[in-house]
């Protein structure tokens, strides 16, 4: 079956008038063209659409069928003009960022919050992903900002400093073995972990630097979202490693300590490919970040 717009307009006005003919003049068709069109999709389906009486036609089973189907893409057509209209008009935009977990966190704190609730005429498209990752998006155009580690390699994409994020270990305040104010990778290789969800980019980036150990990590368990981290190491499931953010936030619950490994302190910046040829919004959201 090959039924374009105009078929179901033509036919969802003939059904409503119960009238070809009403239904074409409303439709902007010639009597004949809207007789051929219907005889067409008749024929593409192989079944009637519409029974013919005397003083009109009604919908067949199969017609009430398309009749549902057709009343339902009119209106999404009619939302989507509505939608789109208010872009054309200047009324509304959409500006695509990116962002690695401990920017993410940072910026659904407060944030991105006040930003939309400042400028409601804005959306934002907000995506979690790992810094190069993120790099080669805003390189691509598939991002018009990105927040990334410097070690992401960005030196081809102008720059502004978002601020300096360190990884914490974090721990039940009772948890054994861990002692001091500062731990590093290597030594905690043998301890119980509670992860992040599988293919998670600051768990996968952890993951990647125990196996360039030689080790790996214990998870007892992985689960979505660093709240759901830092409750189940509150309740002795296991350690942790998360942004600084994160674990200031359970100070109360947690014991935290730095993380030593040189890949453990990262500068994050606000990229894009130029800012002076970003969309007047997507300017407005560069300006509230940094």
């Amino acid at each position: 079956m090959r039924f374009d717009l105009t078929d179901l307009r033509l036919f969802l006005l003939v059904a409503e008038r119960g009238s070809i003919t009403h239904g074409a003049e409303l439709a902007g068709l010639a009597l004949a063209s809207a007789s051929a069109r219907i005889k067409g999709m008749e024929e593409s389906l192989g079944a009637p659409l519409l029974e013919r009486r005397r003083r009109g036609v009604v919908p067949t089973a199969a017609g009430q069928a398309l009749l549902h189907h057709a009343r339902a893409v009119q209106n999404q057509i009619e939302a989507m003009a509505g939608d789109l209209g208010a872009y054309a008009t200047g009324l509304r935009a959409r500006v695509r960022l990116m962002a690695n977990t401990a920017a993410t966190s940072a910026l659904l704190r407060d944030m991105l919050p006040a930003f939309l609730v400042a400028h409601p005429g804005i959306d934002i498209d907000l995506d979690e992903r790992p810094s190069h990752e993120i790099a080669e998006a805003v390189a691509s155009g598939a991002a018009d900002l990105g927040i990334a580690a410097t070690w992401a390699g960005l030196s081809h994409l102008e720059q502004k400093p978002f601020f300096i994020d360190r990884l914490m270990v974090i721990a039940a305040r009772d948890w054994p073995d861990l002692e001091g104010n500062t731990a590093n990778l290597g030594d905690l290789l043998g301890e119980a972990f509670v992860g992040l969800s599988a293919g998670h980019p600051l768990q996968e980036h952890i993951t990647r630097q125990a196996a360039r150990l030689g080790g790996h990590l214990h998870f007892r368990i992985r689960v979505p979202g660093l709240d759901n981290v830092c409750r189940l190491v509150a309740q002795g499931a296991g350690i942790a490693i998360v942004p600084e953010s994160a674990a200031r936030r359970s100070a109360r619950t947690l014991r935290s300590l730095r993380l030593t490994d040189d890949w453990a302190t990262r500068q994050l910046n606000l990229c894009a490919r130029r800012f002076d040829e970003l969309t007047p919004q997507a300017k407005l959201l560069a300006a509230a970040l940094v």
